[in-house]
C-alpha cells in the first residue's frame, strides 16, 4: 500500500517538474510577443500625407494713376486791346491741351472789335410767330320756317356733372365745328355750307368765345336743318356719326330729341320716319 502511494507521488512530482520546465521554456516567447503587441499598439498610425498649404494670398500694391487733367483750373484773361473778347489760357502741365497757335502754326485768331463808345446797343431780335388766318364762318342757308324740318339729338352731361367750357370747345373744334351765325357752332362741308349745327341746352343756347372756357354747360343740342346741302339720309347719318364722336371725347349720354336714350332701335325708327317724310 505504501509502495503504491510512493509511486503515485513520484509520478505526480515528475509531471509537475516537467510542466514547470515547459512553462519556463515558453514564458519568454509569450512575454516578448505581448511586448511586441503592446509596442505595435502604442506606435502611432501611419502618418497621413500632409497637404501642402499654399502661401497666403497677397494683393499687389495698387497705385492711383496720375490725373489726366491739369492740376490747375483754366484762367480767363481779358486782352487789353479787345475787352469784349475773353482769352482762355490753361496752365502748363501734363494733360494740358495744345493751344490754337501750336495746333495751326501761325494762324491768327480773329478778334471782334468793340463797339464805339456812345453807339446805341443793337436791339434784341424777337422771334415773330406767324399768325394763323381766321377761319371763315360757314354759310348758313336754312329754308324758311314753313318749309324746314329739323332732326335733332342731344348730348347731355352725366348728372351731377357738367361739361367744362374748354374741353367742350376743343371737342367741337376737333369735329370741324366753327362758331358762326346765331352765335352757335356749325359744321361746314367742302363748300363751307353748314350741314350740322350745335347749340347749348342752356338758354339762350348761344356761346361766347371770350367766356366759354370758364363756363360749364349741361349739354349740346346737335341738329340738322332739312332740306340742306346733303340729302336727308346722308345728313342724318352724319348727325349720328358726329354725335357719337363727340360723346367719345366728352363721355356724356346720347339722347333723342325727347330725352330718350339713343339706342340702335331708336336710330332705326328715326331713320325710317325721315325716309317716310321725304317720300311724302
Amino acid at each position: 500500500m505504501m509502495s503504491e502511494l510512493r509511486w503515485t507521488l513520484l509520478i505526480l512530482g515528475v509531471a509537475f517538474i516537467a510542466g514547470l520546465a515547459w512553462w519556463e521554456r515558453h514564458r519568454p516567447r509569450q512575454a516578448s510577443r505581448s511586448a511586441a503587441e503592446r509596442a505595435t499598439a502604442r506606435e502611432p498610425a501611419a502618418e497621413t500625407p500632409r497637404v501642402a498649404r499654399e502661401p497666403p494670398l497677397t494683393l499687389p500694391e495698387m497705385r492711383a494713376r496720375d490725373p489726366l487733367v491739369p492740376h490747375g483750373l483754366p484762367v480767363l484773361e481779358v486782352a487789353p486791346d479787345a475787352p469784349a473778347v475773353p482769352v482762355l489760357s490753361v496752365p502748363a502741365g501734363r494733360g494740358a491741351a495744345p493751344t490754337a497757335a501750336e495746333h495751326e502754326g501761325s494762324r491768327e485768331v480773329p478778334t471782334i472789335a468793340p463797339a464805339p463808345s456812345g453807339a446805341p446797343a443793337p436791339a434784341a431780335v424777337r422771334e415773330v410767330l406767324p399768325t394763323l388766318p381766321t377761319a371763315e364762318p360757314p354759310l348758313v342757308q336754312w329754308p324758311p320756317d314753313a318749309a324746314r324740318r329739323i332732326v335733332a339729338l342731344r348730348l347731355v352731361a352725366p348728372l351731377p356733372e357738367r361739361f367744362a367750357g374748354r374741353p367742350l370747345r376743343q371737342a367741337l373744334a376737333a369735329e370741324g365745328f366753327v362758331l358762326g351765325q346765331f352765335s352757335i357752332f356749325h359744321k361746314p362741308d367742302e363748300e363751307r355750307r353748314a350741314v350740322l349745327s350745335a347749340a347749348s341746352l342752356t338758354r339762350p343756347g348761344t356761346f361766347d368765345m371770350e367766356t366759354m372756357d370758364s363756363q360749364h354747360y349741361g349739354g349740346l343740342s346737335l341738329f340738322a336743318v332739312l332740306p340742306g346741302p346733303k340729302a336727308p339720309p346722308q345728313a342724318f347719318d352724319e348727325l349720328v356719326f358726329t354725335a357719337r364722336s363727340l360723346n367719345e371725347r366728352l363721355h356724356g349720354v346720347l339722347q333723342d330729341e325727347q330725352g330718350s336714350p339713343l339706342t340702335p332701335a331708336r336710330i332705326a325708327i328715326l331713320r325710317e320716319r325721315l325716309s317716310a317724310q321725304a317720300a311724302s
